[in-house]
Formats: C-alpha cells, sequence, structure tokens
C-alpha cells in the first residue's frame, strides 16, 4: 500500500542533524557495471556479462532555504570541507524503512525566483555501500 512522504527526514552526521524544510529528497541511485564475458565459444551470437562494480550513485534533496537550520548548514560545512559524513534517510515509522550511508557533499545552491520561496539544492555522492533496512511495522 502506498504510503505518504510527508514526515520523511534527511540527516547528516552521528547521532543525526536533520536537515530541514525539504520538500524532495532521492534515495542512493544505485547501478552496477558490467564485465563483457563474451568468447568465441558463445552460443546464439550474444554477448554474455557478468556484474563488475557497483556505485551507489547520488542523493540529492531540495527544499526551502533556511541560513538557520542547523543541518543546511552542516550541510554547507561538509562541502567546504570537502568531508565523507553519514547520512540517514529516515521514511515515516508507518513504513518501517531507513537508508544509510556515507557520501561527500558535491553540490550546494540557493536561487531567488520572483514568483517563489528562497530555495536550495544539495547533491550527495555516495561512497561505498548505501545499506536499506527494512523493518517489520504492526
Amino acid at each position: 500500500m502506498a504510503k505518504r512522504a510527508l514526515g520523511t527526514k534527511l540527516k547528516i552526521g552521528t547521532p543525526g542533524t536533520a536537515i530541514g524544510e525539504l520538500t524532495s529528497i532521492s534515495s542512493p541511485s544505485m547501478s552496477q557495471e558490467t564485465i563483457d564475458v563474451t568468447t568465441l565459444d558463445s552460443a546464439g551470437e550474444y554477448r554474455e556479462f557478468i556484474g563488475g562494480f557497483k556505485d551507489g550513485g547520488e542523493v540529492s534533496a531540495s527544499g526551502f532555504f533556511n541560513p538557520q537550520d542547523a543541518g543546511q548548514a552542516a550541510v554547507y560545512e561538509a562541502l567546504e570541507d570537502s568531508a565523507e559524513e553519514d547520512f540517514t534517510i529516515e521514511f515515516p515509522a508507518a513504513m518501517g524503512a531507513t537508508w544509510t550511508f556515507k557520501g561527500v557533499v558535491t553540490a550546494y545552491s540557493t536561487s531567488a525566483e520572483l514568483e517563489d520561496a528562497i530555495s536550495f539544492e544539495i547533491t550527495i555522492k555516495v561512497s561505498g555501500k548505501p545499506t536499506l533496512t527494512i523493518t517489520p511495522t504492526p
């Protein structure tokens, strides 16, 4: 059954400071390379592949800019420090799902449009394996 996104949080650090005023959070966009193992003996004139290195991808988030928000400030500092940080995406408790990963903030931008609230966007490059934890819910 589909659940609402309301209450989903992106946190930086351990135990985790919530990044405030978000309107959108993506999960890690994982992918896997393939290695061509086709040989002269391969049947049916089709290429054959095995899995190669995996990539945790990126996580993006956007929302309303608030320079007083501790989480937004922490993300900006992580970009300035080029530091690898711990991140957590917590879905609403009714879903029982959480992503945890290490990452490096690669982009932080703000935007002021005439007819809109001031917004900000961040991009985090996942470092290593992201983990999706699913807890059974009653």
